[in-house]
C-alpha cells in the first residue's frame, strides 16, 4: 500500500478516488469532499478542516483522527467505515452507512449523527447533540455517555448496555429495542414504541414510557417518575416506589409502592391492568 506522511492536502477532492494507502499525520485542508469515491484508506493521526471530509466510499479505518468545526456533515454513504480514538467535533456526521464500528470516539457537537445507518458496533462512546441515531437500525451499543434530546428516533432493532443517556423524547418510534444495565433520564421517554425492554435500569422521566406496545421493564426503578405508562401494554417489575401511574392500557405492573395510581375508566379498561404491590398475595 501506498504511504503518506506528514502531507498536507488541500483544495477540492484533495484525495479523490484513491485506492489501497496509508495516511500517517496528514492534514486536509480548505476544499471540499477531500476524500471522496475511495476504497482500502488506512488513515493515522490525521485532522479534517473543511465541510464534507469524506463521502461515498468503502472499507475505510480512521485511528487517532480529528475533524474540526467546520469539517461537518462528514462520512456519509460509506460501506465499511471504522473509527477509533477519535474526536469529530463537527455535526451532522454518519449518514447513511453500512457496517460501521466505532470505539472510544467523542462526538462534541453531536447534532444529527448516526442518521439512517445500518449494522453498527459501537464501544466507548461520548456523544453531546441533539437527534442521535435517528431512524437507524441493527445497532449494538456498550458505554454510550450521551447528552442530547430526540436520539434514536425510529430506531430498529437496537441493544444499549452499560450507557448513560440524557435527553428528552429517547426512543421515540423505537422497534425492537432493548437496553441493559443503563441510566437514563429525561421526559416523554420511549412514546409511540413497540417491543422496548429495559433491564437492571434506573430511569427518571416525566411523562415516560407513554403511548407503547410491548413495553417491558424488569428489575428496573423509577425515580421521580410521574405520568408513568399512559396508554402503553406494559409489563413491569420494579424495585421501589413510583411517584405516579396514568392510565396504563393493559399487562401487569409490580412495584414496592406507588404513591398516586390514575385508573380512569371513561379512558381505559381498569381490568385489564393487573397492579401488585409489595405485600399484595
Amino acid at each position: 500500500m501506498r504511504q503518506f506522511v506528514q502531507e498536507i492536502f488541500e483544495g477540492e477532492r484533495a484525495f479523490y478516488a484513491e485506492s489501497g494507502a496509508v495516511l500517517q499525520s496528514c492534514v486536509f485542508k480548505g476544499g471540499e469532499s477531500a476524500v471522496k469515491e475511495c476504497s482500502d484508506l488506512e488513515i493515522y493521526n490525521s485532522v479534517f478542516e473543511w465541510k464534507y471530509p469524506v463521502w461515498y466510499s468503502k472499507k475505510l479505518l480512521f485511528d487517532g483522527c480529528t475533524v474540526l468545526k467546520d469539517g461537518r456533515a462528514g462520512f456519509w454513504y460509506i460501506d465499511g467505515l471504522t473509527i477509533k480514538n477519535s474526536t469529530l467535533d463537527s455535526p451532522k456526521n454518519i449518514r447513511r452507512c453500512n457496517d460501521i464500528v466505532m470505539e472510544n470516539v467523542s462526538f462534541t457537537d453531536g447534532d444529527e449523527t448516526l442518521w439512517k445507518c445500518r449494522n453498527a458496533k459501537l464501544k466507548n462512546i461520548h456523544a453531546k447533540g441533539d437527534y442521535f441515531a435517528m431512524d437507524s437500525e441493527n445497532i449494538e451499543i456498550d458505554g454510550l455517555d450521551l447528552v442530547g434530546g430526540y436520539s434514536f428516533d425510529g430506531v430498529k432493532n437496537v441493544v444499549v448496555r452499560n450507557s448513560r443517556i440524557v435527553g428528552r423524547d429517547v426512543f421515540w418510534n423505537s422497534e425492537n429495542v432493548t437496553v441493559y444495565d443503563s441510566f437514563l433520564t429525561g421526559a416523554y421517554l420511549a412514546w409511540n414504541a413497540k417491543n422496548v425492554r429495559f433491564i437492571n435500569c434506573t430511569i427518571e422521566s416525566l411523562q415516560g414510557l407513554c403511548y407503547s406496545d410491548e413495553l417491558h421493564l424488569e428489575n428496573c426503578r423509577l425515580i421521580n417518575t410521574t405520568l408513568a405508562f399512559e396508554y402503553s401494554d406494559v409489563h413491569a417489575e420494579l424495585t421501589g416506589t413510583v411517584e405516579s401511574v396514568f392510565n396504563p392500557k393493559s399487562g401487569v405492573i409490580k412495584a414496592d409502592g406507588i404513591k398516586e395510581l390514575t385508573m380512569d375508566k371513561n379512558r381505559i379498561d381498569p381490568e385489564k391492568t393487573i397492579i401488585k404491590l409489595d405485600g399484595d398475595k
